[in-house]
């Protein structure tokens, strides 16, 4: 029970934000906050033991039982190493946010949406259901919305956000369709189930559509090219927003899914294409375009995708340990794998800690742009410090921890050697060594031209001042350096109590798991993975040292094209051509409003008639109509068509009067006389009120419509009533099911009620008749509202509405 209480404490906490900020309002409700994602971090801690162990923890609510769609938490290496950054980094993130956000900013509703964040994300991991976990993988989407346009005055804030939740919405439809497909495969909507079917599923057509489908989702939410462009965008965010989302948690969701669907989908080819070659190349383009920045942040969201890129690359690379592979050892493959999800622990602690810093040099300074900033490293020492070592562990240099996972990884580029693929063996450790030796100079452009050198403008800190933030601002960084250093000393505690679980997590099938966690050394001899980054210092310090010389290439195309412009385009003709169509139908005439309504009715109405149902009738079982029924459906028949030829608006508000009242006398004959008399009461009134807004319609003769517009409504008028008397024909005489009605003739014993009308309100339906009552009050509260409402008039004397 212990995993959905995990997930469950954050949205609760999220509802008594508010509620405590209109207490405190001041940067206390940060400390209040804190101990959530605190404890959550140490409850999962003390699970590592256990999963170390070969434990797994399954817990299931259940909920709908007739669909199997349950609320099953799943807990296992993997997903404990998504659990511990989601609430060690979120410890961090609101610490670090106590001293960077100002007391004028929203921090009641800025804590409320980063714990919603939280528990979704917790969701997305934790949940065995696939139903369940797309769920959480939407709530992230609308949480992330929020958070980063938490600056909702800045329109490029609101732009950001609109981007960001356009692509990965949509890509979460996607996946939600292969979800779909999955289920409709195995019979199932449990992760681990599929896992245990995954033998028998490449025999199905869906197989291949699931798998791209699934990827889309994966693909758009971890800023895979070439929906990567909603990243960027996204840093208009808060600095504590981007480091937490777009560094250790929302980006990982996706490289978390396909993770966790190696053992369905691993053993295709396509699958290994498709992955691998997917990130190498925005692992390429990721790195090509940080180099161009001049703005830190912006050069930290490319590197972020570009990082992203070879995480995923790495999770492709191991997928093909589930290839039919003959004279090959399998391990190769696990140790890219292997080497995905150590850099993904690394990635959240390099990429944090520069994430906080550019926010302290923002802070301090009031500039993020390179060309403002330089010497800093003599005002801001502990800055520096931090920085240099995130910088060089991005950049793979010892002693740091991505040093480590970069060796593994142009290993994994080398392995591929062994797979029986063309040209395969070639490209991929080409690619992997240009983007590398790219983001080696990104890394020394934000060392050396931010903290040493002379700045091409005015330099931010002459007129303001530079100096190291106050110490609070300096802590969740400065942990975060502590372990980027730490874990280059002493990483195989990490492979052995995190990595090694989650090794058993991707290769479920492979038995045992000391085999899948190699032994992780700084030094291995002179290998060529040594080589190869010997070669990426060499040429990406020359790459640096003439860096404005050769950066022009930015200017010439292709290299100046960005596929953020397909984007724009896409989206402005979108916009502009709904405007057009929007005003064409939206013209404010109710009479094309029901014309649009009921054509559309009799288009689909009319096919699924003609192609679909069976135009079968049969009366066998209707009641005998009495000569009262038929004297009163003639009267109600002569006062609809004579209202047509009156010319009179008085005789036909009449005639239809006479139409309803007629009804009434209906339901008095069929023995049903509360509807008769709701009846005579909702006629009653319709009748009173048309008479009294009589005097204010225009004259009869000039709205009276032209002869095209009549025969139209003719049409209109006789299809639809013959679809609908069609319709309930076919309906009564073929029943595929027994009626409902058979449970409600029950009602007196059911219910204790003698009238079965007032007994499906008072108690089948109650909610449903509690619902509708609230509606009523609360728009008769609008209406109350908006009647009491009066204008108001500022200082100035201007009226507010």
């Amino acid at each position: 029970m212990i995993i959905p209480i995990l997930i469950l404490v954050p949205f609760l906490a999220s509802l008594f934000v508010p509620l405590l900020y209109t207490y405190v309002r001041s940067k206390r409700i940060g400390w209040m906050v804190l101990p959530v994602p605190l404890m959550l971090f140490v409850i999962l801690s003390l699970q590592i033991p256990n999963l170390a162990s070969g434990e797994n923890l399954f817990h299931t609510i259940r909920w709908l039982n007739s669909a199997g769609i349950h609320f099953t938490t799943h807990l296992d290496g993997l997903s404990m190493i998504l659990g511990l950054l989601i609430t060690g980094m979120g410890t961090l993130v609101v610490m670090y946010s106590i001293y960077y956000l100002s007391e004028r900013e929203a921090l009641g509703r800025f804590y409320m949406y980063l714990l919603l964040f939280m528990g979704s994300m917790l969701g997305v991991v934790f949940s065995d259901n696939i139903l369940v976990l797309y769920v959480f993988w939407e709530l992230t989407s609308v949480s992330s919305f929020l958070l980063i346009a938490f600056w909702h005055q800045r329109k490029n804030s609101r732009a950001g956000a609109k981007k960001a939740m356009l692509i990965t919405v949509t890509g979460g439809i996607g996946m939600l369709v292969g979800f779909l497909m999955m289920h409709h495969m195995t019979g199932t909507y449990s992760i681990q189930e599929m896992i245990g079917m995954a033998e028998t599923l490449p025999a199905y057509d869906l197989f291949i559509p699931a798998m791209l489908l699934i990827l889309l989702g994966a693909f758009t939410k971890s800023a895979q090219f070439p929906f990567h462009i909603w990243l960027p965008d996204a840093m208009e965010a808060p600095t504590p927003v981007s480091a937490y989302l777009h560094s250790a948690t929302m980006v990982k969701a996706g490289i978390y899914l396909v993770a966790r669907f190696i053992p369905v989908f691993g053993e295709s080819e396509l699958w290994f294409y498709s992955v691998t070659f997917i990130g190498l190349l925005t692992l390429l383009w990721g790195s090509f375009n940080a180099v161009r920045q001049n703005d830190l942040k912006a050069l930290l969201a490319y590197s972020t995708i570009s990082q992203l890129g070879l995480i995923m690359s790495l999770l492709g690379i191991g997928s093909a340990a589930m290839l039919e592979i003959s004279g090959a050892d399998k391990t190769i493959y696990t140790a890219a794998a292997f080497a995905g999800l150590f850099h993904l622990i690394n990635h959240s602690t390099f990429k944090g800690a520069l994430f906080m810093i550019i926010g302290i040099v923002d802070h301090e300074l009031g500039t993020r742009d390179i060309r403002k900033l330089g010497g800093l490293a003599v005002f801001m020492p502990i800055t520096f410090s931090i920085a240099l070592a995130g910088s060089f562990s991005m950049a793979g240099l010892p002693p740091f921890n991505g040093f480590l996972s970069k060796e593994l990884f142009l290993e994994a580029s080398l392995a591929v050697q062994h797979l029986a693929l063309p040209g395969v063996h070639v490209w991929i450790p080409i690619v992997a060594w240009i983007a590398s030796v790219l983001t080696f100079v990104y890394c020394m452009i934000i060392v050396f031209q931010t903290f040493f050198g002379r700045q091409q403008q005015q330099p931010a800190w002459v007129d303001r001042g530079a100096h190291d933030p106050q110490p609070g601002m300096l802590v969740a960084p400065s942990i975060l350096g502590v372990l980027i250093v730490g874990l280059f000393f002493f990483p195989n505690v990490l492979g052995k109590w995190i990595l090694k679980p989650a090794m058993a997590a991707v290769y479920p099938s492979f038995g045992d798991s000391d085999s899948l966690v190699p032994h992780i050394a700084a030094w291995h001899g002179l290998s060529p993975a040594l080589w190869m980054t010997i070669g990426i210092i060499l040429v990406g310090t020359i790459l640096y040292i003439f860096l404005h010389q050769w950066r022009r290439i930015y200017t010439i195309s292709p290299f100046s094209w960005k596929i953020d412009n397909i984007y724009t385009l896409l989206l402005i003709q979108l916009e502009g051509n709904s405007y057009h169509l929007t005003n064409k139908y939206m013209t404010g005439h109710l009479h094309r409003y029901f014309t649009y309504i009921l054509l559309f009715f009799i288009a689909m109405m009319g096919t699924a008639l003609s192609f679909v149902w069976r135009l079968a009738f049969n009366f066998s079982g209707d009641a005998t109509v009495t000569m009262n029924e038929y004297i009163l459906i003639a009267v109600m028949m002569a006062a609809a068509i004579s209202i047509l030829f009156v010319n009179s608006r008085l005789i036909a508000i009449l005639l239809n009067g006479v139409l309803g009242f007629t009804v009434a006398f209906l339901f008095v004959v069929l023995r049903a006389p509360d509807l008769a008399l709701t009846q005579i009461v909702v006629e009653t009134v319709t009748t009173v009120l048309f008479l009294l807004t009589f005097r204010f319609m225009p004259d009869w003769e000039k709205e009276r419509p032209r002869r095209p517009v009549k025969a139209l409504n003719a049409f209109i008028a006789v299809a639809s009533g013959l679809i609908v008397i069609v319709t309930a024909l076919i309906v009564q005489g073929n029943r595929l099911f027994e009626p409902i009605s058979k449970y409600f003739e029950d009602a007196k014993t059911l219910t204790g009620g003698g009238n079965i009308v007032n007994a499906i309100l008072g108690d089948f339906r109650a909610f449903d008749t509690m619902l509708e009552i609230v509606v009523l009050l609360i728009g008769g509260l609008g209406v109350y509202v908006l009647i009491k409402l009066k204008d108001k008039k500022d200082g100035d004397g201007n009226e507010n509405q």
